[in-house]
């Protein structure tokens, strides 16, 4: 199969797109002024544009000095608006707005994913998630109650923020006081008896400083699936001091607390690709479909989690054009919970009537987690703008010091009872979790330089680029507890009653990253450029969990001596602002190659050898149409391919797993008058193939899918509005996420609706 196929249908769709907005950018023009202009006693009166609530401008991350338009990154920022028009109250379905990012992956084995378990660009995202600039390290579900836009950037994000994914990085931007007073209040229910409130609450304490508090509170079952619920409640008080002088000061925290039913998923038994897993258990390829409602946990289920943030910031202003800044944060995560999840081999079923499957089980594994995660760090960041005879210069630069530590308390194991295929039940009690000091502990340790450069060459074009130091120090050890039987087992030393922990591994690893990135961009006319961009991104042993395999053992990839995974991506594209740069289009054409996989020889030893290739094009669109008309959307192609060493996909091909090749996303919102708008969209996921582990008999692919949702607001007074939100309008079945093995999946979730009631004040 050549490769290269879809690259020349990507340039060309690229240069259609591209000679479409340079003739849109005259008619466009033509239309702002004829609605801008008023002639009145030979006057000009022109009006300026107000800008789109669907399109931020800028970032609101001091890395990122350049408007997001004339950023030569594929970037997308989803505003605070899209999320309340939408009714988007967590990370993961604001990340809908943005084609092939999604929670695909559900887990390995009997294992589950927990929280924003983000995929993009054929590579698991999830350890490249930023809050305000700074890694969050927890496995929760992020609520989006205190979050003003989320900034998501593709490729290599190694230069901006060191050890990070090779598929890009996720920024949350936290709201924080301003100078006026308000009270902005909702209050939702909707499906499944789900609850919800905020409060938002700003006000002045003087000329300069202000205070703000943001609460949130959510009660909620899944409307798909029986006895899975969540709850989680939330508060955020900031302050700050010398808002609009040279000098200002930010203080903010943030608790959130979740208490929720964990789902394990359901058989795969029904699906296209599904086959019994021997021949003694055909009846299954005849069985049909397990109900999608049905929960195969037990009331002994619960994950639950506390976050506490704590940031404080400083800013001044040397002058116009260069501000310092300091930001020290503390956070802790601290998660437990125990779930259980069906194994679906051929070893796993129980028979009692070989000729009536309703009689049939599958055995359960209890999954457990208690770990906690911490973070300290101190960024000072530089910002500024001069010019060196006539070129400009625009700079960011800083230096970071942080430390990450990981502590994974040991359980003792938990044996759940099998449960029915078709009639599953839950009524059991596993009791709590006990810890056997068989503890993981690991560290981080970072010290990063880093320094960027727009160098305004003319008018038109400019060069940039960026390079990042990163010292780094992993610590780990790891225990086990001695005396057990099977696969893994520790033997207890001499003198060491069984049952106690021993340690196992106590290991550390040091080096330095070196990450850069380098671009070109010229402007084409007023509105529109082209742009070309080159960056190398690293992530080390342990660089996305923590733990570390000692070296020359194993397959791991977090080896002690394994060279960092590195990825490197190219990108060629054009955006343009059009409709009197209300609308900002994008696209691009791009190709990640990722180095040093783990791969095993033919002598069963393990080597880096392994290399994967993503490689495709996108188009976006974010903005207003027409002042009453907003949108915000795009789409992908995606081709992720193992370049060299072994296949991952279960069905044997080089795809990478998890990763549509086709995606695209579209949410469009009309204000039809003065009280009342429709909002409509629609998401498409493509067909995606399955990681393989050697399961036999189960799905190796899911089917593509179209979920549509809908919205009708009704502005009541300048106090209340109302809105409603249905989810999945035409009540799709679909496969939102599959397990490695393929012998579990997740459901989407059926048609929804959700009212809410926004007051302001």
């Amino acid at each position: 199969m050549d490769k290269n196929r879809n690259v020349p249908n990507s340039f060309s769709s690229l240069t259609f797109f591209a000679g479409l907005c340079i003739g849109l950018t005259p008619v466009a023009s033509a239309q702002a002024a004829d609605n801008n202009e008023q002639n009145s006693d030979e006057t000009l009166v022109v009006e300026a544009a107000q800008p789109s609530l669907y399109a931020p401008q800028k970032s609101a991350d001091a890395k990122f000095s350049r408007p997001v338009a004339d950023t030569t990154r594929t970037m997308t920022v989803i505003s605070e608006q899209v999320l309340k028009d939408q009714g988007t109250t967590n990370l993961t379905d604001a990340l809908k707005n943005v084609p092939g990012v999604g929670a695909f992956f559900a887990g390995e084995n009997g294992n589950s994913t927990t929280g924003d378990a983000v995929y993009m660009r054929g590579v698991d995202t999830s350890n490249s998630i930023y809050v305000d600039g700074i890694r969050d390290i927890s496995t929760t579900t992020r609520d989006t109650f205190n979050t003003e836009q989320v900034e998501v950037i593709k490729g290599p994000s190694g230069s901006d923020y060191g050890r990070s994914a090779p598929s890009g990085s996720i920024n949350m931007i936290s709201k924080q006081p301003r100078l006026d007073s308000g009270i902005d209040a909702s209050a939702s229910i909707g499906s499944a008896y789900m609850r919800r409130g905020t409060l938002d609450i700003n006000q002045v304490m003087g000329d300069t400083s202000a205070f703000r508090l943001n609460l949130m509170g959510e009660k909620t079952h899944d409307e798909g699936r029986d006895n899975v619920k969540n709850e989680r409640y939330g508060v955020a008080p900031s302050l700050a001091f010398g808002l609009g002088t040279e000098n200002r000061l930010y203080l903010n925290y943030m608790h959130v607390t979740q208490h929720n039913t964990p789902d394990g998923g359901i058989p795969t038994i029904g699906l296209p690709g599904y086959s019994a897993p021997s021949a003694g258990t055909a009846a299954l390829n005849h069985s049909g479909k397990v109900d999608t409602n049905n929960f195969y946990g037990t009331d002994s289920d619960y994950d639950d989690s506390t976050s506490d943030t704590a940031t404080m910031r400083f800013e001044h202003d040397f002058n116009d054009n260069t501000t310092v800044r300091n930001t020290t944060r503390w956070s802790r995560v601290k998660q437990d919970y125990l779930m259980t999840a069906v194994m679906g081999g051929t070893s796993n079923i129980t028979q009692p009537d070989r000729n009536n499957v309703d009689t049939w089980t599958w055995s359960r594994l209890a999954n457990t987690k208690d770990v906690s995660n911490k973070i300290l760090t101190n960024q000072t960041n530089l910002t500024t703008k001069f010019f060196t005879g006539s070129v400009g210069h625009d700079i960011s630069t800083g230096v970071e010091f942080t430390r990450e530590t990981q502590t994974n308390y040991g359980v003792n194991a938990i044996t759940p009872p099998p449960v029915n295929i078709y009639h599953p039940n839950s009524n059991v009690s596993l009791g709590g979790l006990d810890n056997n000091g068989a503890n993981a502990n690991g560290q981080t340790d970072t010290f990063g330089l880093y320094a960027f450069d727009t160098l305004q060459i003319t008018r038109d074009f400019e060069l940039n680029g960026g390079i990042r130091l990163d010292t780094y120090h992993t610590e780990y050890d790891s225990a086990s507890v001695c005396g057990g039987t099977g696969r893994g087992a520790v033997a207890c030393p001499a003198g060491t009653p069984k049952g106690s922990p021993v340690t196992t591994v106590d290991t550390a690893t040091s080096g330095n990253l070196v990450n850069w990135k380098a671009g070109a961009l010229y402007h084409l006319t007023e509105h529109g450029n082209v742009y070309v961009n080159y960056a190398i991104s690293q992530q080390p042993p342990g660089g996305n969990n923590f733990a570390l395999a000692q070296g020359g053992t194993g397959s791991s990839a977090n080896r002690t001596d394994f060279k960092p995974q590195k990825a490197k991506t190219s990108e060629l594209g054009t955006k343009w602002e059009v409709l009197d740069k209300r609308l900002l289009l994008t696209a691009a054409i791009f190709r990640t190659d990722i180095e040093n996989e783990v791969e095993q020889n033919d002598d069963g030893t393990y080597s880096q050898y392994g290399k994967k290739r993503v490689e495709g094009y996108e188009l976006s669109a974010a903005g207003n149409i027409t002042p009453a008309w907003q949108v915000i959307g795009g789409y992908t192609q995606q081709h992720a391919s193992v370049r060299t060493g072994n296949n991952v996909a279960q069905d044997g091909t080089s795809s990478l797993p998890y990763t549509p090749e086709h995606a695209f996303t579209l949410w469009s919102q009309y204000q039809a008058t003065d009280a009342i708008s429709v909002g409509a969209g629609a998401r498409y996921i493509g067909s995606m193939h399955r990681g393989s582990d050697g399961a036999v008999g189960t799905p190796s692919f899911t089917e593509g899918y179209w979920v549509a949702d809908a919205k009708l607001g009704y502005r009541v007074n300048r106090n209340l509005d109302m809105q409603l939100n249905v989810y999945n309008l035409f009540d799709e079945d679909y496969v939102a996420s599959i397990n490695k093995s393929g012998y579990r999946y997740h459901p989407g979730e059926p048609r929804t609706f959700m009212l809410t009631a926004n007051m302001h004040f």
